[in-house]
Formats: C-alpha cells, structure tokens, sequence
C-alpha cells in the first residue's frame, strides 16, 4: 500500500540519499516504523525525521553546521508548549541503524569525532561507532557506548533493536565475527555475546568448505538472537574449474541469557530455472534474512523480477509461507525496510528522482498459522 512520496534533497522535507544510495557511507540511511509513526535516518542529510503515515512532517533532527535551517518547523520547543510540529538540533554526523521503542524513544548509531576514535587491537577493528538517545520529542537524552551510558564507542554497528519491554540490543561486525551488546531501558549492560567466525556450528554430518554469516536479527519479545549462516562447498565443473555451490542454509537460535544454541530452521534455497546450452539448469541460491517477529518467525526476502519472493518460517515447526512484495524495477536504486514486531513491513524505495513510503500487511501470508 502507497502511503506518500518524499523529494530527493537536503531540506527538512526531503531525503538526501546521496552517497547512501551508492554505499559511500558505512552507516546506511535506516527506516522505522512505530504505531503508524515512520521514523527516517537521512546518513547523507544528516538528520532524523518523523512522518505520519499521511506524509505529514512532525518534527526532524538536524545537524545546524551541515543542514539548511529549517523552513516550515518551528525550531525548538518549550517543555509546556503545545507545537505540533517542530525541529531541534543536535550534531548529528552520519545517522545510521535505527530503532524507536514504545516509548516513542529513538536510538539511532552514528559516528563519533576523530579525536574519539580507537583501535581494538585485539579484534583488529575500528571502534568509531555510538548509539544516540532521543526522547519522544526529540531532544537529546545520552549515548550508549560498549560499557552502557557514556561508553566508549562500538564497532561498526549493523542493527539496532527495541524489545517490547524496551531494551535495546546493538549489533555490531568485528573483523572476526559479531558483537551484540543488551541493554535494559535504563542504558544499562545486560548481556554482551561473542559471535567467533572461527566457531560458528555447522549443521551435523555436514562436509562444507566454506561458511558464511549473513546476518544477526534479534527477537521483540524474548532475549533470543538468531544469526543465519550459509553453507558452501567446493565442486569441479565439466570444464575442470573449482566453483563453491550452496550446500545449506541455517537459522540458529541462541539465547541471550545463557549464551546457549537452544534451536535451529533449515532454510530451503530459492530455485529458478535457466536455459544453457539448449539445456534447462536449475539453480539454487540462499534467501536473506528481512527480520524476525513475535513467536519466533522469520522474515527472508530475495530479489525477483519486480520485486522480492518472500518466505516465512517458525522456529519448532516445519510450516512455510511463501509470499511476493512488489518493487518497481526503477525503485530499486536503494531499498530500505522494516518489520514491526507484529509482522508489518514497511519500505523506503528510491528512483533517482524521489522516494516512495510504503507499507505491506502480512495478515495473509501469516494467514493460518499461530499467531
């Protein structure tokens, strides 16, 4: 469902999707959606914004320095006033990964200043990376580091999570694996996992060569990670040259609190049919994990012609559905998406030209299983 378009450019009223259109920066512009509320992080733009789903512009987030000052908000706001559309700003860098809680609380990642800046020597990897709190208004609240409040900065952060009980886990890629870091609602560490390259399971009786991690999505409503990994092995084709060909793909369950594998979901390969040589070829390649929602299903996505084949699975059961969201061909410059806990997904699709917000209802590609 089409809900409103927005232009290309720097203003308050616009995304600036230069350079995170084409992966110029490490921090990818992030959409979230909360009660009907979208939430944009503009990295190029260097703001934040918050829409109705009319298109309405409620209030953004902006770097004074770096952004135009804004035209149709009012700026500022009084903690007694009663405007319904304003602006406030912060130094915002480049804001990234996004979350909003159920407090209408934002966090969202971004860099910190070149005198900030450290070396983990240990893992190898640049730590230049901190989350941002905001209150429900906008104003700035605190930053969470590795430590919690005031912490110093992560690694590269790829996701930033809001549980329905409002604690908020960071993911973080490390030369050598993963980071997630649990925080209570307070800003305070719970829980820190340590996801090795070098000790990632393999599903038994399995001979593969080559193993790659795809992603980590963490659950609203339970301390649980699930991490998908693809599976590879070498092959010899008839022209005598080595080839690695998908030989599984599979979604671990850990959880958080005992740091334990407690499940695992085989993934099914998507297959299509391709003609060489006069001859049909089937071939199979690992869907992406899109995010996982309330009781444990899972949200995996591949790009088709048109848009994406989507595929649901539950942890504990063999049940699959299979779904379709439509792309436009020209839309697919750069893609953002969310998926709320209850199972809405919400897109930002970009031509060269503007950008088009829209949401789909799974209601009935979840349609008979459990909710």
């Amino acid at each position: 469902m089409d809900l409103f378009n927005l232009e290309m450019g720097p203003l308050e009223d616009q995304v600036n999707l230069v350079g995170a259109a084409v992966g110029q920066s490490s921090n990818r512009t992030s959409l979230a959606m909360r009660d009907g509320l979208f939430y944009i992080s503009d990295t190029s733009g260097g703001k934040i914004v918050r829409y109705n789903s009319y298109g309405d512009l409620l209030f953004v987030i902006y770097n004074e320095e770096t952004s135009p000052p804004p035209i149709t908000l009012r700026r500022g706001i009084d903690e007694e006033g009663m405007v319904t559309r304003w602006s406030i700003a912060h130094p915002l860098k480049e804001p990234g990964a996004l979350t909003v809680d159920s407090r209408k609380h934002i966090y969202t990642a971004d860099k910190v200043d070149g005198d900030r800046k450290l070396m983990d020597t240990e893992t190898n990897s640049l730590l230049d990376n901190v989350v941002l709190h905001f209150n429900d208004s906008g104003r700035f609240v605190n930053f969470l580091g590795q430590e919690g409040i005031g912490g110093k900065p992560f690694s590269r952060i790829m996701g930033i999570y809001a549980s329905q009980d409002d604690e908020i886990a960071v993911v973080c890629l490390l030369v050598s694996g993963w980071n997630i870091y649990w925080f209570n609602s307070e800003g305070t560490l719970l829980y820190l996992v340590h996801l090795q390259n070098d000790s990632i399971p393999v599903p038994p009786g399995s001979k593969v060569d080559y193993v790659s991690m795809d992603t980590v999505a963490v659950s609203p409503d339970e301390r649980k990670l699930f991490f998908k990994v693809d599976y590879y092995r070498n092959t010899v084709d008839e022209s005598n040259n080595s080839m690695a060909i998908p030989d599984s793909s599979v979604i671990w369950i850990m959880d958080v609190e005992s740091g334990s594998y407690e499940d695992s979901i085989t993934v099914p390969f998507f297959e299509y049919t391709t003609t060489e040589n006069e001859k049909k070829l089937t071939q199979k390649l690992p869907y992406a994990m899109l995010g996982v929602i309330k009781n444990s299903r899972v949200f995996l996505y591949f790009p088709v012609d048109g848009g994406y084949s989507l595929l649901v699975l539950t942890a504990g059961s063999r049940e699959q559905r299979l779904g379709f969201i439509q792309v436009r061909n020209d839309e697919l410059k750069y893609n953002a998406f969310n998926l709320s806990a209850e199972g809405i997904l919400s897109g930002l699709l970009a031509t060269e030209w503007e950008v088009r917000l829209v949401w789909w209802r799974t209601d009935r590609l979840l349609g008979e299983m459990n909710l």
